[in-house]
This record gives C-alpha cells, sequence and structure tokens, in this order.
C-alpha cells in the first residue's frame, strides 16, 4: 500500500507538504502545479485517504457556512472596519468553493442546506448561540474573544493597542490622556475603553472625566469632542477609539479653531483607507480586519478536516502607523 512518504519522494517535495495538499489544507502556499502533481502520483499509486477522512482525493466535503454578524447593517457604512471583516469571509469562501451566506443583527435566515460552520462576528447573544448550537458545532468567533468558550476566535489584542498608546503619550511627555470611544452593547464598555481606563489610571494619566462614550460613528466622535472642547480644561492627547470616530473629532477640533498636533494630539484605531487623506492625516492603529474573517474561514475548514477538539484562540498583528496628528 502506498504511504505519503512514496508520494513524497516522487514528487520531489517534503512529507509536511504531501500532507497538507492531500488534506487540503487552506493555509498552504504551493504552486498549482505542485499540488496537481502530488494528486497524479497519489492516484497512480492508488493511495487512499483513512475512513475518517475523505473517501476519495476528488471527493471533498461541500461546505456551507452561516456568517452571522451580530449588529445591524448599516454599521458597514459608519464603520469601514465591519466591512472589511465581511470582504475577508466572503473572499476567502469564494477562493475554497464554499457556499455562504450572511445575516444581522442575530437574526438567523438558513435554507434548508446543511450548515457545516458558523462565524460568529462580534458578541452574541447566550439564547443566539444556542439556537446557532442547533445547526452545527463548528463555530468560530471573529471579532470577539471568550476565554471560556469551546469554540474557536480570531481576535486583535485591544488591550495591548491600549496600553501601547497609552505608553507612546506618556514617553511625548503628556500628563494628562483622555478617552472617545463607542459600545457595541448597552452597558457594556469596550474593551478600549476599559484597558485604557484601568492602565492609564495605574500609571496616573487617566481620570475617568476624561472618557466620552458614544458609538462608532463619525457623528459622535464629533458630538463627544464638542463636548470635551466645552470645558474650560481638557487633555491635550486623545486616544481614539476608531478612525471614523477620528473624522468626527478633526472637524470638531477645526471648528474650534485649535491646532493638530500643536493644541491637541491624537491616535485613533484600525487605518481605514482615508485614515492618510483627512487633513491633518491619521495617526492610526493598522489592525487587518481583513484577515479575521479569512482565517475565521481557515479555522472552520480545518477543524472539520483535522477533527480537532481543542480551541485555538487567533490574534491578528496590529501596528501603529504614525502621521500627522502625532508630533
Amino acid at each position: 500500500m502506498a504511504t505519503l512518504k512514496d508520494i513524497a519522494t516522487e514528487a520531489s517535495v517534503s512529507l509536511a507538504t504531501v500532507s497538507r495538499v492531500l488534506n487540503d489544507d487552506p493555509t498552504l502556499s504551493v504552486k498549482e502545479e505542485t499540488k496537481r502533481r502530488i494528486f497524479e502520483i497519489a492516484e497512480k499509486l492508488e493511495y487512499k485517504t483513512s475512513s475518517s477522512k475523505k473517501a476519495t482525493l476528488s471527493n471533498k466535503q461541500k461546505h456551507h457556512f452561516l456568517a452571522l454578524y451580530n449588529y445591524k447593517q448599516e454599521a458597514e457604512v459608519n464603520d469601514p472596519y465591519y466591512l472589511s471583516i465581511r470582504h475577508g469571509i466572503e473572499t476567502q469562501c469564494d477562493k475554497l468553493g464554499i457556499d455562504l451566506t450572511n445575516c444581522y443583527d442575530s437574526n438567523i435566515e438558513v435554507e434548508s442546506k446543511k450548515i457545516t460552520g458558523v462565524l460568529l462576528v462580534g458578541h452574541c447573544k447566550p439564547a443566539t448561540l444556542k439556537k446557532l448550537q442547533k445547526l452545527t458545532d463548528n463555530i468560530c468567533h471573529v471579532d470577539f474573544n471568550d476565554l471560556d468558550s469551546p469554540y474557536d476566535s480570531v481576535d486583535i489584542d485591544l488591550a495591548k493597542i491600549s496600553k501601547e498608546i497609552t505608553d507612546f503619550f506618556i514617553n511625548q511627555g503628556y500628563q494628562r490622556l483622555g478617552f472617545i470611544g463607542g459600545q457595541d452593547q448597552p452597558n457594556t464598555p469596550d474593551i478600549r475603553e476599559v484597558a485604557f481606563s484601568e492602565y492609564g489610571q495605574l500609571k496616573g494619566v487617566v481620570s475617568t472625566d476624561d472618557i466620552y462614550r458614544g458609538d462608532f460613528s463619525s457623528s459622535s466622535g464629533y458630538k463627544l469632542m464638542k463636548e470635551m472642547l466645552a470645558k474650560p480644561d481638557y487633555p491635550k492627547a486623545l486616544f481614539i477609539a476608531s478612525d471614523s470616530i477620528a473624522i468626527g473629532v478633526l472637524r470638531a477640533v477645526h471648528e474650534h479653531g485649535l491646532s493638530i498636533p500643536k493644541d491637541i494630539s491624537l491616535i485613533s484605531v484600525n487605518d481605514i483607507p482615508t485614515a492618510k487623506f483627512t487633513f491633518p492625516s491619521l495617526s492610526t492603529v493598522r489592525i487587518h480586519s481583513e484577515m479575521m474573517g479569512i482565517q475565521g474561514v481557515n479555522l472552520l475548514v480545518e477543524r472539520v478536516r483535522d477533527g480537532r477538539a481543542l480551541p485555538l484562540q487567533v490574534y491578528v498583528p496590529s501596528k501603529l502607523k504614525l502621521r500627522d496628528t502625532t508630533n
């Protein structure tokens, strides 16, 4: 009986490459010519996968994923961050030949076709999760992380980002920092706000009076900044939770006749395409939100393929992009 080693030897590739190609690993980067050669050799040698996997090399499991976005679709208009996540999910599903159903605001609408995986984008209510568990146990959280969850998750380390921005401003000599942010769930502060407040108070540079919270829109940023500037004294360095909020903040500062970064310095999060074209251009933290969607799809495929039970927690990288809103 042919083995993986026999195929690897004849194809002149590593054993690991043969294994990943035959198991249709979506994260593998290899030339199509190499993949084709491996399949042809495997067929010639009559290599068979185990009964727990595919019956034949040409008979791949057909997936149908449900992507549940736990916010209203209008959020994608107010903040391109959410649109980018969906684009990553759709692009990767299309690349892997996976059927996809999109649903918004916890409204689950599925066809009679069997669902083989669910992507939960954002915070999901327990009642909604119970409904989804009746469809499949192959679930992945995207843009959300629960350490106690039995499911995979793909997220960004927002607490780490908040601390890095705080340290940056402290190193710049600022002794008082402010925050303007939003929240996705009522009565639940965003992790950026929580981390910034706790770490900033520990460092002696943040007061609860300098924390402003609305939603993740430019209009909210404009309104909150106007409230801050109406006070006789305010912080001269600001952490803004998203670029969309920051755009509104910039307008309010300009209308007040202040100069950025001379009078007020600010850093936001996301690095949306328009961030470099604002005036002045936004210093922001680049988050690869599209990659979160892509990796969420990959985790669902890989978990079914390998029969993995252990949940994985994946954090996509981020990078501070300094532009003209900081000194």
